[in-house]
């Protein structure tokens, strides 16, 4: 009786023992989890959660051309991701997706018995909901702790959201190898497709990647990358959610194994750096490479194809040729460089924009950032000084021998007469003589002197003693407001050597001042954005052109014109190979650093400089503009004006012809015969109504008025 009575009192002692004990474990354990609780992410933020996005850049024609990213991905819906693919995912990651409630204990009990049969954790037991949790709000690390926060986020994730509403999540979210994150960019990447038009085996291909993004990669590991393709399509089979002759079809389709096979040659590097470097300061990096922006640009692909191929080749050959000087002189082989942008002179829209051989070798860009000598390009700025104060086509300039001497900063003109420097050297040190800085004697290209010529003759043969002359008589000051008027802002020497190209000065702002010319007197502010969209498609910005009128009409098609016989009978007569209306300018510095073209049509102006990035090395021996950048830009436009209709430059009200004697710049005799009148209003009227003294039998003659007048 007392044992049994002992019993029942060590029983309800137990039981009183267990209950406490069950009730303080009840309570701590809830006083962990609602810590753990109060810890975890909000699961509410999913809702507002958006992946890092790459933020994509089109061309004119809303063509895509780059992307930015941190991340390359790509927000899709679950409408536009096809059904083979989310089955596939569901097949070989969790096929009981649909039917738990976020944590699947058949696949916990498979890996738990895994890890006994093989010592190790050799598969995981995670559902794709359990995933999402860990690759959204966790960390990678393999602790109690962190499964325990899975798990709980898992089951908030259920409770809040869809199925599909999961699975689009999960998709979008992981990494597929090869820089790509998410099903779009993967699908792009190694497929060169759009997600939604995938087939069979590239769905199954897609979901036997991001178990092991780098091991299952088809890129780097084929065999094993389609081994594992297999196994989703037998998956997808036993599970009824494709037939055994679908299998079959698919196990037959071939795929790509190789990047290069489907990789674009990506173009236009120096223009997406130079946008990166206008927006990034602007939005902020987060914001530019991780928000799915959707950014318009003014890059008509077709002329920037154009321009990278023709730079490139014509480059190439150059520095071939160039082999030989290397060898004699027993220096390392350096690269010469190039640089050429376009400008549509409508509206201030950059087309196409070449910084440099090779972005990834040099990330200066040349086009937008040199600060070069332009030589003879600048011309043109003292000659529409000239115009612009009174002077005509016509009007006349000694082309004669010059010699300056330097008194106190200033040049003086001291004597028309070149033995003058003979007769001053016994009273001068021989290296004062020498030095350039104290007598100065600007030289022609073809080392001749015509004597009586026209500002227009003088401007199409490039002659630097008429030239110099003008700049005289316009005064420095004068050419250095209107070319500031035309957009030049770098600092321009106030000294006669600044007409033949002596200060430095940026290719894009000479093209956008000889866009002025183009356009009838618009000057335009460049741009190279038309309008930028956030991920939800809303305008954050949206440029139109920034236009003022800074010269008239009528003084621009004078310029025009006799920029026209540029091409049509001096230095930049390659150019007439274009086959259509255009005007420009060649440029060579003095010394042969620098090789310049900048020309024009009605449609698009384009400028080309050649030269090395260390300024002592010389292009070569007469390498001139005329020789070298020219045929670049005619090639150039040659491609990117293709399909255009050819248009000439439309003539202004108030502008009255005449048909000169060139030798004389007074009216011709045969003033009244209309056809040679017409003839030379096109730049094209008979040899003999030039002037006589240009038109020298001798073959070198012939040559060296085509050719460049070197610079200063």
């Amino acid at each position: 009786m007392r044992y049994q009575l002992k019993l029942k009192k060590n029983v309800f002692s137990r039981f009183i023992f267990i209950t406490i004990f069950s009730a303080l474990a009840i309570i701590v354990c809830g006083k962990i989890i609602s810590n753990f609780i109060d810890n975890l992410p909000s699961i509410q933020q999913l809702g507002d959660y958006t992946p890092n996005l790459s933020t994509k850049i089109y061309d004119k024609d809303n063509n895509l051309i780059a992307e930015l990213f941190t991340e390359r991905r790509v927000l899709t819906p679950i409408k536009d991701i096809s059904v083979n693919l989310q089955n596939a995912f569901i097949s070989i990651e969790d096929n009981d997706f649909f039917k738990h409630w976020g944590i699947s204990i058949k696949g916990i009990i498979r890996a738990c018995a895994r890890v006994l049969l093989k010592g190790r954790a050799a598969e995981g037991g995670s559902t794709i909901t359990q995933q999402l949790a860990k690759t959204i709000f966790l960390t990678r690390e393999k602790t109690i702790v962190r499964k325990i926060k899975e798990a709980l986020l898992t089951v908030q994730l259920e409770k809040n959201y869809s199925k599909n509403e999961i699975l689009q999540f999960y998709i979008n979210q992981i990494y597929f190898g090869s820089g790509a994150h998410g099903v779009q960019s993967a699908a792009e990447i190694y497929f060169n497709k759009d997600v939604k038009d995938l087939n069979l085996a590239e769905c199954a291909m897609l979901a036997a990647i991001p178990k092991s993004p780098n091991y299952y990669n088809p890129f780097k590991n084929a065999k094993a990358a389609i081994a594992r393709k297999n196994l989703v399509l037998s998956r997808m089979r036993q599970l009824g959610y494709i037939t055994r002759e679908q299998e079959k079809e698919a196990l037959e389709t071939t795929l790509p194994i190789k990047a290069s096979s489907l990789k674009k040659e990506e173009k236009g590097h120096y223009f997406v750096e130079a946008l990166r470097l206008i927006l990034e300061p602007k939005y902020g990096t987060n914001v530019l490479f991780r928000d799915g922006l959707s950014i318009y640009t003014t890059l008509d692909m077709q002329a920037q194809t154009a321009a990278e191929k023709v730079i490139e080749e014509t480059l190439a050959d150059f520095d071939k040729g160039k082999l030989r000087f290397f060898e004699i002189t027993k220096q390392t082989p350096v690269k010469v460089q190039g640089a050429l942008i376009a400008i549509d002179p409508k509206n201030g829209a950059i087309r196409a924009m070449v910084g440099g051989r090779s972005f990834k070798e040099s990330q200066f860009n040349r086009a937008i950032q040199a600060k070069r000598q332009a030589g003879s390009a600048f011309k043109p700025f003292v000659y529409l000084t000239a115009i612009q104060q009174g002077f005509t086509p016509a009007s006349t300039l000694e082309d004669e021998p010059l010699v300056f001497m330097c008194n106190r900063g200033s040049w003086d003109l001291v004597s028309r007469d070149i033995t003058y420097i003979e007769t001053i050297a016994e009273n001068v040190f021989e290296d004062d003589l020498i030095d350039t800085n104290k007598v100065w004697a600007p030289k022609n290209y073809s080392k001749k002197f015509r004597g009586t010529i026209t500002l227009r003759t003088a401007l199409a043969l490039s002659i630097n003693t008429c030239a110099v002359e003008l700049i005289m008589k316009t005064t420095p000051v004068k050419v250095i407001e209107s070319a500031k008027n035309l957009g030049i802002t770098t600092p321009l020497i106030n000294s006669y050597s600044l007409a033949l190209g002596a200060s430095d000065v940026i290719l894009e702002q000479m093209v956008s001042a000889f866009a002025v010319f183009a356009s009838g007197g618009i000057k335009t502010k460049p741009y190279i954005i038309t309008r930028i969209l956030d991920k939800c498609g809303k305008v954050l910005e949206e440029n139109i052109p920034e236009q003022e009128e800074v010269l008239s009409p009528q003084v621009c098609f004078i310029l025009t014109n006799m920029l026209k016989a540029v091409v049509e009978k001096g230095s930049g007569w390659y150019a007439k190979n274009l086959g259509r209306p255009c005007a420009g300018k060649t440029g060579t510095t003095n010394g042969g650093s620098d090789a310049w073209f900048v020309g024009y049509t009605p449609q698009l102006v384009a400028g080309v400089w050649i030269g090395y990035d260390d300024r002592s090395m010389p292009l070569g021996d007469r390498v001139t503009g005329g020789g070298l950048a020219c045929p670049i830009w005619t090639r150039f436009m040659k491609e990117a004006l293709e399909g255009k209709p050819v248009l000439d430059f439309k003539q202004p009200d108030d502008i009255e012809w005449a048909l000169i004697d060139p030798s004389t710049g007074l009216l011709a005799l045969s003033n009244t015969q209309g056809a040679f009148l017409e003839a030379f209003r096109k730049g094209t009227a008979p040899t003999q109504y030039y002037n006589q003294s240009t038109k020298n039998s001798d073959e070198q003659e012939k040559q060296d008025l085509s050719r460049e007048e070197e610079g200063f």
